[in-house]
């Protein structure tokens, strides 16, 4: 019976190795799999919450590991990916130090802001049901989608997502990581559609527009999940 308290723990230590071969990926010049990655991250993160309440088996470790393996998954992993996308732009400023382009390095405001985020959610008694600021996994997986939808559309390798559109991009979502923007979870209370109106429409898009548009359609979808946040997000904590 003492194995079934290790199993959110194992899940978590899966997002973390997900994450750590997402940097091995981008490191060897491999966006698509880099992305792919975080979503297999995303996808245990997901996992460990749900056996974690499912087992009831939630311990103080757990949620220091989750925490842990949330700044590699979704910290590092998206910043080491938007760094490649803006060291590989057509119109990348030229700094070096020492034969290094630092301007690429701004994207690594996305892992300080996401361990920002997740610290500060470690303390906050308040985000139970709906969170404050975009969490670190939804930023990940949007900047995964980035690779994922130009390789679809045949621009991964051109430079067609310039630096400064990689810049804004990283700053905005850094600023929403610590907003004080109400964001909706997926924690439901029940499986009903009163008072889960907002995420059941979400899953219902995202999932149409996943299987006509495909990997296209995840940019779009992360966009949605943000819209819907910002118009709906205080009344899914109802």
């Amino acid at each position: 019976m003492e194995l079934k308290k290790h199993i959110p723990n194992a899940l978590t230590c899966g997002n973390l190795l997900s994450g750590c071969f997402s940097i091995l990926f981008i490191a060897s010049g491999m966006p698509i799999k880099a992305a792919l990655m975080i979503i297999v991250a995303g996808l245990f993160d997901f996992l460990d919450g749900f056996a974690a309440r499912l087992l009831k088996a939630h311990s103080p470790i757990g949620a220091d590991l989750d925490s842990l393996s949330d700044v590699v998954s979704f910290g590092v992993a998206p910043g080491m990916i938007m760094c490649y996308m803006m060291n590989n732009a057509l119109d990348l400023p030229r700094i070096t130090l020492d034969g290094i382009d630092l301007m690429p390095c701004l994207a690594f405001l996305l892992p300080v802001f996401a361990a920002i985020r997740l610290a500060r959610f470690n303390i906050d008694d308040t985000q139970h049901i709906a969170f404050r600021g975009i969490p670190a996994p939804a930023m990940a997986i949007f900047v995964a989608s980035l690779p994922l939808a130009l390789g679809q559309a045949g621009h991964l390798t051109d430079g067609a997502l310039g630096f400064w559109a990689c810049l804004g991009i990283t700053l905005l979502l850094s600023f929403m990581m610590v907003s004080n923007m109400r964001c909706f979870s997926f924690k439901m209370k029940s499986l009903t559609w009163k008072g889960n109106e907002v995420r059941w429409i979400f899953l219902a898009v995202a999932i149409v527009g996943f299987v006509v548009f495909r990997w296209l359609a995840l940019p779009f979808i992360m966009v949605l999940y943000v819209l819907l946040s910002v118009f709906f997000g205080s009344k899914t904590e109802q």
